[in-house]
């Protein structure tokens, strides 16, 4: 798992950003709307939490800046070099300090006008004030707008550096610029990093992953390195330095011995001796590349002698480890990436000495005895002298002669294929797997027309003795069909059955009579409408002769049911329009009289001092008065609840449109 993640890094907005960010933050969240009518207190209050605002979202947003950017001194030594080495320190340091600086100047501008603010004796004052905090906190900010810039370059390059975990099993390939560095990562890992025939291809770390013992392996490729003093080096090889001193891995020294990367084996040679420093207590190898354009032993005397004594170096790491002088199989190799000759075992002995030497640290370190009280590994002891092989059942063992068998025997179609004359030439046969009486009969040609009748027509010989039983079977279907639909008309029954039938149809005839008799009741009938009985059957008439018949008075029926009847409208009666219409006759016609009170239909409204029963009042002077003091009450309340200063609605009290431009002749009166 990756500890160092500087994806995840903030963007830092510019200086001018930073300001409208905080500003228009504080506009939003802040109330928006005073006057000068407000209590002082209150003037105060809310001038003091737009300065307190402000000051904690510059804080905030600060803080987070001086957070999520590494500090130095407390990554790991690889991350703190590379930083340093490609950003300069000091640089880095001094531009988080001044943003640590300009946080605690906020703080205490914030806090120095608070304190003057609890003594504003106005709006104009108070707003002044208010105007002066944000103003001096805004140029704190603008002063620092060089340090923001930097930290947002250095943001951006970081977020592009590979993911490289200190911790893990790693495999580091150094040399000259153009040896083969690159060709070698991409071809024993998934990484895509650009293979040019010109020096310094590579000009940072590219890391790429591979496996070995079901282990993951992580495999960094550094920038080519020139044998030159420590001081006139570049950023670019400074990357390669910082690897090959900080991370613990197993180190591919490469050699170009074709000398076709520009550089003779005599100066790859020094180059080593120069850095060899760096190689104390990691497994290293030396790798002999491009064996394709000249083999290892087909180089000169010198340079063969120069070659030795580098393995000779590397046998000393070998020596440190642990490892017996003789084993040095695994320190001088030879490959071809053009050709992938030796790839595999470069990559094969790198992994197998980085894991031998990592599993030998565990061992001398302190935790092993912790884990070893744990295992316990059980050797059997042999109790005679007798010998005692593995049994294998003879069954099975037949059964595996017998599928290693046809699995040898059996040939698949491509294999048929190849043998006869390959794709277009070749024609699978689909009857071979027939399954037949007898196998000679797969190839046959079977006829379709002969004699010029169809085949297909006389296969079955005996189709018309089927199709005469098919017949046989639908004339006994249709039968039993016409069983099934018959009918009892009781002529064929004896005397007892048509008794007992009459008596079946007696009581079904009975059921069905008192069904609908129950559907015929007064409850389940629906209501008819008057315009629908016109013979006038269903009345209350009707209703009191039956329930007489049935020894029941009908009065309170019928009343009950000429009172939920529904009539045509009311006719206001005349007694009731007495009072309003003065000059009615008495023999005035019915339809007069609704024309002459129509207008009085709709009901009069109540004035506000009536009293009405159940409102609990002695009379209307008593209910006016309450009405009076409910008034009064609610006033004060009704006051209070007028806009406040977080409305956000500022009124436009004097609007443009009717207090500016010239006035023309003619009224002037909506001015």
């Amino acid at each position: 798992m990756v500890q160092y993640n500087f994806k995840k890094i903030t963007v830092v907005p510019n200086g001018k950003d930073f300001v409208d960010i905080i500003l228009s933050r504080t506009q939003r969240k802040t109330p928006t709307v005073v006057h000068k009518g407000y209590a002082i207190s209150r003037l105060r209050q809310f001038y003091m939490r737009k300065v307190k605002y402000t000051q904690q979202n510059f804080h905030e947003k600060l803080s987070t800046i001086i957070d999520e950017f590494p500090r130095l001194d407390d990554i790991h030594p690889f991350y703190g070099d590379l930083l340093h080495v490609l950003y300069n320190k000091d640089h880095y340091k001094l531009a988080l300090g001044q943003i640590n600086t300009a946080r605690n100047l906020i703080s205490k501008i914030a806090k120095d006008y608070v304190k003057l603010l609890k003594y504003g004796d106005s709006l104009y004052r108070c707003k002044c004030l208010k105007v002066a905090a944000l103003g001096r906190m805004c140029t704190v900010i603008k002063r620092i707008a060089p340090s923001l810039a930097y930290l947002e370059q250095i943001r951006q390059h970081m977020a592009r550096l590979p993911s490289i975990d200190p911790n893990t099993r790693t495999i580091l390939i150094c040399g000259y610029p153009n040896v083969g560095k690159s060709s070698f990562i991409n071809k024993i890992t998934r990484a895509d990093v650009d293979v040019q025939p010109y020096a310094f291809t590579t000009k940072s770390l590219f890391v790429g992953h591979t496996d070995y013992k079901y282990l993951r392996y992580q495999v960094i490729d550094t920038p080519g390195i020139l044998d030159r003093p420590f001081e006139d080096r570049n950023i670019i090889e400074m990357c390669s330095i910082t690897a090959l001193a900080h991370l613990r891995a197993a180190v591919l020294f490469f050699l170009d011995i074709s000398g076709s990367c520009g550089y003779s084996i005599a100066q790859q040679a020094a180059l080593f001796h120069s850095i060899k420093s760096l190689f104390l207590n990691k497994p290293l190898i030396i790798v002999c590349n491009k064996t394709d354009l000249q083999p290892l032993e087909g180089i000169s005397e010198e340079d063969k002698k120069l070659v030795m004594e580098m393995k000779a170096e590397a046998m000393k790491t070998v020596i440190g480890q642990g490892g017996e002088s003789m084993d040095d199989l695994g320190v001088l190799l030879t490959m071809s990436t053009l050709t992938e000759e030796g790839v595999i075992a470069v990559k094969n002995a790198a992994c197998e000495r980085l894991l031998d030497q990592r599993v030998e640290l565990k061992m001398k370190s302190k935790k092993i005895n912790d884990c070893l009280n744990r295992f316990h590994v059980a050797i059997p002891k042999p109790r005679d002298q007798k010998e005692r092989p593995p049994c294998i059942p003879q069954a099975v063992l037949e059964a595996k002669a017998k599928e290693a068998a046809e699995k040898e025997k059996r040939k698949t179609e491509r294999d048929l294929e190849d043998e006869n004359g390959g794709a277009g030439v070749y024609s699978a046969s689909l009857k071979k797997n027939y399954i037949l009486a007898n196998d000679e009969w797969k190839e046959d040609i079977m006829p379709e027309i002969m004699d010029g009748h169809n085949v297909y027509d006389f296969i079955d010989p005996d189709i018309l003795h089927r199709l005469e039983e098919l017949e046989q079977e639908d004339g006994l279907r249709q039968a039993e069909e016409d069983d099934d639909d018959f009918e009892i008309d009781g002529k064929e029954l004896t005397p007892e059955e048509q008794k007992a039938l009459a008596e079946i149809r007696k009581k079904k005839s009975l059921l069905i009579q008192q069904h609908r008799v129950k559907k015929s009741t007064a409850e389940s009938r629906p209501i008819v409408p008057r315009k629908f009985d016109k013979d006038r059957r269903f009345t209350t008439e009707r209703m009191g002769r039956q329930l007489s018949s049935l020894g029941l008075d009908p009065t309170l029926a019928i009343n009950r049911a000429r009172s939920q009847s529904r009539g045509r409208k009311r006719v206001r009666s005349p007694d009731r329009g007495a009072d309003d219409v003065v000059d009615m006759d008495v023999d005035t016609p019915n339809k007069k009289l609704r024309i002459r009170s129509r207008s009085r239909s709709r009901s009069k409204s109540r004035p506000p001092g009536e009293v009405v029963p159940g409102e609990g009042f002695k009379d209307s002077t008593q209910k006016i008065k309450a009405v009076k003091l409910a008034k009064k009450s609610a006033k004060k309340r009704n006051k209070d609840a007028r806009r406040g200063e977080a409305d956000r609605v500022i009124p436009t009290l004097k609007p443009k449109h009717l207090f500016s431009g010239k006035r023309s002749t003619g009224k002037t009166d909506r001015r």
